[in-house]
């Protein structure tokens, strides 16, 4: 019998194509607004002053690739993530202007710097963002007639980035430590959020985002450090502060157990974890205050421990030790370990890039969809230009996310901005109206780029328009064509760089998880270990969450991808929250034990430690995922009791295909 139909049927599109189309909640940056919109529009108007409006929007371009990469938090951060991209930015435009209109040699330029902007961008943040710049900006060398002489272009545009540097930096004297500062007092309220959620079904989720915090907060204070340690007590302090409420996170997956048996935990404790937050932002120092109810099972003893430890540190004025401090003198216990020196870093760095498979693979998937494009534009004798290029730059970027979501996003985005664009150059008179224009239109940039691809593209578009017709007068007649143009990027993308490389469509989304999944079974054996490192566990753990976190970061971003890639990381999805569990559990079941429950039995510890080393072997050798019913014998009243029982669910989800 046929099935009943409740209405008509609704052809919608997947969620998968969709969900990048979702404005992000997140709030506006008024500073880098304001900041944006003068970086752009002052060369403008200077540029128009001196009867030379080319250059003015050479040095707009420049300051339109600051912004971009202006994402950083901390001062210093700032200066590198804006200053070192801009010299591979100068780089890549002399390059493109020294091959511009050469024909087989502009393409060859271009695929080679291509696989050194893929190759480069495995490294970090900062490198990515400059693989990125030497790449867009050799494409737009080889594609727009630059001023001669051929260093004049890489000059004006690196004041362009320098202006934006320097707009940036005038909050410095003023400002100084209080991203940091704010960082540290923001993790402190996300651990006050947590605890509130311990017992009910948003821990996860504010776990999540206590993670995200602690990864801000030490990258933001270790990059400090890296050069300074001992030299700034307000940095070593803050390091101080953000140390301890590592014991207050460790404690909060022992409360959540707690309150799941026993109910809520008392109010009194977020309250004073968000006391001790605005102390942080405040710097505000004396003895401090603590309304707390006597403690009496483990976890509470250790959250209680963990409170009165992080109260003495943070109220305590200055860097010196503080007789509370379970370092034993070391206030400033770093739980994650010096940076190494720069050089070695570079070093290191250097050598991952040069030998890294996928190093390689990301740098060979954009060289070839660049020599592509760019031989479609040198080659071909049709009225292309640099656009199809820069839309394959901007959409194989191969550590910015998905490829094929990128390129529908890009072809979207494209189209919302050239239709802004048409209206301004079909009404606006070229001239002195742009400067206003372009105060309004670059101030969109930081807007929508913090609301999504799509909604950056859309704002960067008309900018990009408006410049490079500054350079070569065509006016209304640029729509039409950039909008093919994107189009035709797109497609190269999505053929050469997607469909090409069955790994995009057939990838294993499930080996960094198998990874994650084996690092944890090395953390529970660690954790009770008899002559265990403390620190080392931390450590430990601290890795084991970042790691974690940007596995789901990798899932997530697969979710957008269309099948079969989208719908097997849905599936695997579970697995990667109950590895987090487990982890959760095992911390648990270590603060337990430290504030007085029995430890337990070492078979049972091995025990675990095998069922999660088989499931990580598992995980690697199956494309599907296998229940398997797994037998973990051990005390039902012992610390381990809901370890064993995450473990068993995570079983549950996969293991190795043995039938």
């Amino acid at each position: 019998m046929a099935r009943p139909t409740t209405g008509p049927t609704r052809l919608t599109p997947p969620p998968w194509l969709t969900a990048g189309l979702k404005p992000a909640d997140t709030p506006v940056p008024r500073a880098a607004v304001a900041r944006a919109a003068v970086a752009l529009s002052a060369p403008l108007a200077a540029g128009l002053a001196l009867g030379q409006p080319a250059y003015g929007a050479l040095v707009s371009m420049g300051a339109l690739s600051g912004v971009i990469g202006d994402t950083a938090d901390a001062y210093r951060m700032r200066i590198f993530n804006i200053a070192v991209p801009q010299l591979f930015g100068a780089v890549g435009v002399t390059l493109g202007t020294l091959v511009f209109g050469q024909g087989w040699l502009a393409v060859a330029v271009l695929t080679v710097v291509a696989l050194v902007s893929g190759m480069i961008s495995s490294i970090g943040a900062v490198a990515s963002v400059s693989g990125l710049l030497l790449l867009l900006n050799a494409v737009v060398g080889a594609g727009l007639p630059m001023p001669d002489p051929w260093w004049k272009a890489p000059v004006l545009l690196t004041l362009g980035g320098l202006f934006v540097l320097l707009l940036t930096l005038l909050g410095w004297p003023f400002r100084r430590a209080a991203p940091e500062r704010t960082a540290v007092a923001a993790t402190y309220r996300s651990v006050a959020a947590l605890y509130e959620a311990t017992g009910t079904a948003a821990y996860d989720e504010q776990r999540q985002a206590v993670t995200a915090c602690l990864n801000q907060s030490y990258d933001l204070i270790l990059a400090r450090r890296a050069r300074q340690h001992g030299r700034t007590p307000s940095l070593v302090r803050l390091l101080s502060q953000l140390n301890v409420v590592i014991p207050l996170v460790e404690a909060a997956p022992a409360a959540h157990l707690r309150a799941q048996l026993y109910g809520p935990i008392p109010a009194a404790v977020p309250a004073c974890v968000r006391e001790l937050a605005d102390a942080v932002e405040e710097g505000r120092t004396g003895a401090p205050v603590l309304d707390l109810p006597t403690p009496e099972r483990p976890a509470e003893k250790a959250v209680d421990h963990a409170l009165r430890h992080a109260a003495a540190v943070v109220h305590t004025a200055g860097t010196e030790p503080h007789p509370a401090s379970p370092a034993k003198g070391d206030a400033v216990d770093d739980r994650l370990g010096r940076p190494a020196a720069l050089r070695i870093r570079a070093r290191r760095a250097t050598r991952a890039a040069l030998l890294s498979e996928a190093s390689w693979r990301y740098g060979l998937r954009l060289a070839l969809c660049i020599g592509l494009a760019q031989a479609l534009v040198s080659l071909i004798a049709v009225p292309r230009s640099y656009w199809v290029a820069l839309t394959v730059t901007f959409v194989m970027k191969p550590d910015f996310g998905s490829v094929f979501s990128r390129a529908v996003l890009r072809a979207l985005g494209t189209a919302a901005g050239l239709l802004l664009a048409a209206l301004v150059l079909a009404e606006v008179p070229r001239g002195w109206w742009d400067v206003p224009v372009m105060c309004v239109l670059a101030a969109l940039i930081p807007a929508f780029s913090a609301k999504g691809y799509a909604f950056q593209t859309a704002a960067i578009t008309p900018v990009i328009l408006l410049l490079s017709d500054t350079l070569n007068q065509q006016g209304f007649a640029l729509v039409m064509p950039r909008l093919y143009d994107s189009l035709i990027g797109c497609g190269i993308a999505l053929i050469a760089g997607y469909l090409l490389w069955p790994e995009s469509w057939h990838s294993r989304i499930g080996d960094r998880l198998a990874d994650a999944v084996s690092d944890t079974a090395a953390y529970v054996t660690r954790a009770f270990a008899a002559d265990g490192d403390q620190g080392a566990r931390v450590r430990a753990r601290r890795k084991l969450y970042r790691d974690l976190s940007t596995v789901r970061s990798e899932f997530q971003r697969a979710l957008t991808e269309p099948p079969p890639t989208g719908t097997r990381a849905a599936a695997w999805w579970p697995l990667v929250v109950a590895v987090e569990r487990i982890v959760d559990a095992t911390t648990a079941a270590r603060i337990r034990v430290d504030h007085g429950a029995a430890p337990p039995d070492p078979a049972e510890v091995a025990a675990v430690e095998r069922e999660l080393r088989e499931l990580a072997e598992g995980i690697r050798e199956s494309e599907t995922l296998v229940e398997v019913r797994s037998d973990l014998p051990g005390d039902e009243n012992g610390v381990l009791a809901p370890l064993r029982q995450e473990v068993r669910g995570a079983r549950a989800i996969a293991g190795p295909d043995l039938r």
